[in-house]
């Protein structure tokens, strides 16, 4: 065999074993990352189960503060409508009518399932008023048989012509809806369709109930973030364009004078007479 043409075999089998070599490398580096995975998946379902059984244990320590908190809000009147109202996300699907109703919401109550992974329900209790008969409306969502998830709700019993889930196609003072699919407060309380998409619930479970205080005193301060920036600039536009501002070098904030544009025309004024008289 010529040399050349031997070299290029001996080129060839030592190519051949590098690439062997390169995929036997890596097949081994695989089964060792499959491996370090598993291990880091067993741990994060371990610290999952740890997670759920110390929020099971402060669900229970919250439980007497929030018991407190519902007897102390029943002192203030229209405490819920008035949270309800200011929170940008509820507020966004409620009709006029359904706000009417809601000033005569007395309680909310969110209770998660012992089991938290099980579900939880929303508790509305409304005091004697022209729109139902009902004392409390409740909706629960927790897990099927299945695994997946659902939900119900107690049937509302209508008073003659006050049935708020038929009239979902009145505006919503204005406001757009931004929240799911939901039209209205009673028709998303009362449609359990696809409860694993139900974020009204989700806002009032998560965001709502944890503290609605925030939500109440929001019109006292005036949160408004669809409003803070036009007020600022209204701030600039009230500045008084007749104020001169000094400043110097340092880090004193600038002295402002105002200019009185009467002054200047009585010294004129005094000059002219001034010359009047010489």
């Amino acid at each position: 065999m010529p040399a050349s043409k031997a070299k290029e075999a001996k080129l060839d089998v030592s190519d051949d074993k590098n690439t062997t070599l390169d995929v036997s490398t890596t097949q081994t580096a695989l089964e060792d990352i499959d491996a370090c995975q598993t291990d880091i998946d067993l741990l994060n379902e371990k610290a999952s189960e740890e997670i759920l059984s110390v929020e099971q244990k402060y669900n229970k320590l919250r439980r007497p503060h929030y018991n407190k908190r519902n007897e102390m809000i029943q002192k203030i009147s229209n405490f819920w409508y008035t949270a309800f109202v200011n929170h940008p996300q509820i507020s966004s699907i409620l009709t006029s009518e359904e706000e009417e109703c809601l000033q005569n919401l007395t309680s909310v109550d969110v209770e998660e399932f012992e089991d938290i992974k099980s579900g939880y329900k929303v508790t509305f209790t409304f005091k004697d008023n022209p729109f139902f008969t009902n004392d409390k409306l409740v909706k629960e969502f927790h897990l099927a048989t299945s695994g997946e998830p659902q939900s119900k709700s107690t049937q509302i019993n209508w008073k003659d012509g006050k049935d708020l889930s038929k009239k979902t196609k009145s505006a919503t003072n204005g406001r757009k809806r931004r929240v799911g699919s939901a039209s209205s407060f009673f028709s998303w309380f009362l449609d359990n369709m696809d409860p694993n998409a139900d974020e009204i619930a989700e806002v009032i479970k998560d965001d709502m109930w944890p503290n609605p205080l925030q939500y109440y005193l929001a019109s006292e301060l005036g949160v408004s973030s669809d409003h803070g920036d036009s007020e600022d600039e209204d701030d600039d536009d009230d500045q008084d364009e007749s104020a001169v501002i000094v400043g110097d070098d340092s880090d004193d904030e600038p002295e402002v004078y105002d200019v009185d544009d009467d002054d200047d025309d009585g010294e004129d004024d005094d000059g002219e007479d001034g010359e009047d008289d010489e």
